[in-house]
């Protein structure tokens, strides 16, 4: 992990976790310049090295900032950025009413270099809005808490999201904020980045609950794939569910629902890292899609009590992690089908033997 290589300013925020494999290196470019984002890049060479031109990432015009040595390494780049949060409350007519936006790009970010923790691979961006007339965030914070894997496993906080070490987890977070509204929610909006002849695709998988994320069914991926094999590329993953605790528990569960992903008909600001390392083609040489991630059940009250949310998804290179039955809910079911299974053995034998020692009792007639 390196923090602003190569700039001794802590007055921005640059984060590169560096990932080496047998043949190739991945690199996962995280900053809060612009936008929170993360650049997510593949390359086929174990000795690629990320390039940065800070006087011109810093400037109006950062288009080739940012790159990849050497750039022929490169097999394939995406980017993932959390543009805004919209906070709404139904009226008492049934309609939705929206407060003002705050736009992530307007936000105030403190150092991440205080939080930076190299034994962990944890990191955490954490923001106010520039200005901020409603006074909301006076005693409250929105941030992104960033953590990279060495190998594979599961996170023991829950959702207890299964992660391989090709994978990196982001976890929003909005602590202490002052609603609008009377059970006001929240929605995230959430935009990536793709090269002409990537689609992506929202996916849902539904399971049987057990004993990670009680209560929980469902599990859904926006994933990228080529239009010319299906294969995918990539991958942001989470589950339908958000918390409302720092230490979370079941009944701190804050429903968790996705809307529409689409095209976006608007441009990323220009400020953003995605335009220092995808230059001037974003939005035609290079694809915007976003997606919104509302929180917030039918009453909207989880947060109203506690000031505390908290939403966690996966992203990562690939196909995403599948999650399949554990040994616990294995043994479950097995006691569940094989106990009335021997039960009906057992009682068909009983019965067939005590009926065969009635009939022997009588002689044979002649």
């Amino acid at each position: 992990m390196q923090y602003n290589p190569g700039w001794n300013n802590s007055s921005v925020n640059l984060l590169h976790v560096r990932a080496v494999g047998p043949s190739d290196t991945l690199h996962y470019i995280w900053s809060s310049i612009g936008a929170p984002t993360v650049l997510l890049v593949a390359t086929e060479s174990r000795s690629s090295t990320l390039g940065i031109n800070w006087t011109q990432l810093l400037s109006p015009a950062p288009a080739g900032a940012i790159w990849i040595d050497p750039p022929s390494s490169v097999v394939y780049s995406t980017a993932v950025v959390f543009t805004k949060v919209f906070e709404y409350s139904e009226a008492k007519t049934l309609e939705e009413l929206f407060y003002p936006t705050y736009d992530l790009s307007d936000f105030s970010w403190d150092s991440i270099n205080h939080t930076l923790n190299h034994t962990a691979l944890t990191a955490e961006f954490t923001g106010i809005p520039a200005t901020d007339p409603s006074g909301s965030f006076s005693n409250g914070s929105l941030a992104f808490q960033v953590t990279a894997y060495e190998a594979s496993g599961r996170d023991r906080p829950l959702p207890s999201l299964l992660h391989t070490a090709n994978s990196s987890k982001v976890e929003f977070v909005l602590a202490g904020v002052a609603l609008r509204g009377n059970s006001s929610r929240f929605v995230l909006e959430v935009a990536t980045v793709e090269e002409i002849g990537v689609v992506q695709k929202l996916r849902s998988a539904r399971s049987i609950d057990d004993e990670y994320t009680p209560t929980i069914f469902e599990m859904l991926s926006l994933v990228a794939e080529s239009q010319n094999d299906s294969s995918m590329l990539s991958f942001l993953q989470w589950k339908a569910t958000a918390y409302g605790s720092q230490t979370p528990r079941r009944e701190d569960s804050i429903q968790c629902q996705s809307h529409g992903l689409q095209a976006a008909n608007w441009t990323l600001p220009v400020s953003s890292i995605v335009h220092a390392y995808f230059g001037e083609g974003v939005g035609s040489t290079y694809t915007i899609s976003a997606i919104n991630i509302s929180f917030g059940g039918e009453d909207g009250k989880v947060y109203w009590e506690k000031h505390y949310l908290s939403w966690s998804a996966l992203l990562g290179f690939g196909q995403p992690p599948k999650d399949t039955f554990s040994p616990l809910v294995i043994s479950i079911m097995a006691v569940a089908l094989g106990t009335p299974m021997v039960i009906l053995l057992v009682g068909s034998s009983m019965v067939l033997f005590a009926q065969r020692k009635r009939y022997s009792e009588y002689e044979p007639i002649n």
